[in-house]
């Protein structure tokens, strides 16, 4: 049955695709987005499906939210400020854009006189910190605590086992594991998770939770410094600039494909039995940083190696990537896309693009707070 869906933050780079895809099952499609300059320095994007009925307006404004709300079945709650880096120095902004426009939307549901009757939240794996870790050497499991900036500064990079000093080594995690609050971001994303689900719980509305891992596809900014690192990458290859890889690019994480992603939402949205559960959305495969910037150059055709700054930047995590158990049995997700399949296509679509590669901007920034070295 047709239904009326609103998307938050829909403009972007995920939120588009979801939209599209619920195009696709002949859903009406709203979006709210402010359209960020940072995101959209054009104003309403190109990609973005004429069929969409976008309303500009931020999610922070309780007028605007009752406007968009007005007659919805299901509400896609993405817009969020993001990225790590920026989150630790523009912490008002994070907060007040995250944490207290996730409180205006559901105060605006709560105002409602016809309340949507599902809320999906894009929640995110940044909220683990470090994710789960068994050792190399006395095959201890592991939850260790983010790393301090004075093992940063000295180039530790690895964790070690407190009972042996072995080597920690990533295992997949799972959504039991405690959350490390690592960055401002981390926190704003825990906060728009949690204040959904305790709505939920609270009024009887079902609430899912998705953490994506690193989403990785078409339409991503590419000249937002602060997007996703396969962006920032591709932005480099596209000046004639080598990627600049944080650490020793062998931190491993989870790439996962857009396509994958909007398949897990609208499973979500599609099945009762997420009703109340943070889920994970990943490739449930690791993948080092370092490869990726590989992977992408090849699909680029590029003869281009990365620059292994073994400089740290505040708010990064060592390794994470996702146990995807739960997703199959609640939704019965399965990834599709492979990583070869999926930054082909990425590559393919980046040499129609223009970028502004602005990684010298964002490091100059971070210095200037002290936030790498």
């Amino acid at each position: 049955m047709s239904k009326k869906v609103l998307i938050t933050g829909g403009a972007g780079f995920v939120g588009s695709h979801l939209a599209d895809g619920l195009l696709r099952a002949g859903h009406h499609v709203r979006i709210l987005d402010e359209l960020t300059p940072q995101v959209h320095p054009s104003g309403r994007p190109d990609y973005l499906s004429k069929d969409v009925e976008l309303a500009v307006g931020d999610v922070r404004d309780p007028n605007r939210l009752r406007e968009v709300l007005a007659g919805t079945d299901v509400v896609f709650h993405f817009a969020a400020t993001v990225g790590v880096g920026q989150s630790m120095y523009e912490i008002s902004r994070y907060m007040s854009v995250n944490t207290q426009g996730t409180a205006e939307l559901l105060q605006a549901i709560l105002d409602s006189k016809n309340p949507p009757e599902k809320i999906v939240v894009a929640s995110s794996m940044s909220i683990y910190g470090e994710g789960r870790y068994i050792c190399s050497e006395c095959g201890k499991s592991a939850s260790p605590a983010v790393r301090s900036v004075e093992q940063l500064k000295s180039t530790r990079w690895e964790m070690h086992c407190d009972e042996c000093g072995g080597v920690l080594k990533p295992v997949p995690t799972d959504e039991t594991k405690p959350s490390e609050i690592n960055s401002m971001y981390a926190l704003s994303k825990r906060d728009q998770e949690e204040l959904c689900l305790i709505y939920g719980r609270t009024y009887g509305l079902p609430v899912t939770a998705l953490r994506f891992f690193n989403i990785y596809g078409t339409r991503q900014a590419l000249s937002n410094p602060y997007t996703g690192v396969a962006a920032v990458f591709a932005s480099r290859m596209l000046n004639g600039k080598p990627p600049l890889i944080f650490e020793d690019g062998e931190q491993m994480r989870d790439f996962v494909h857009v396509n994958d992603i909007v398949r897990a939402n609208l499973l979500a949205m599609e099945r009762p039995e997420s009703n109340g559960h943070v889920i994970n959305v990943g490739c449930g495969k690791p993948i080092t940083i370092r490869t990726v910037a590989e992977i992408l150059a090849r699909s680029l055709g590029k003869d281009v190696l990365p620059v292994i700054t073994n400089k740290y930047r505040a708010g990064d995590i060592r390794h994470c990537y996702a146990d995807i158990t739960k997703a199959k049995m609640l939704l019965g997700y399965e990834p599709q896309v492979t990583h070869e399949e999926g930054f082909l296509e990425l590559a393919e679509w980046l040499r129609g693009q223009k970028a502004e590669d602005k990684a010298d901007t964002m490091l100059k920034e971070l210095s200037t707070y002290g936030l790498t070295a």
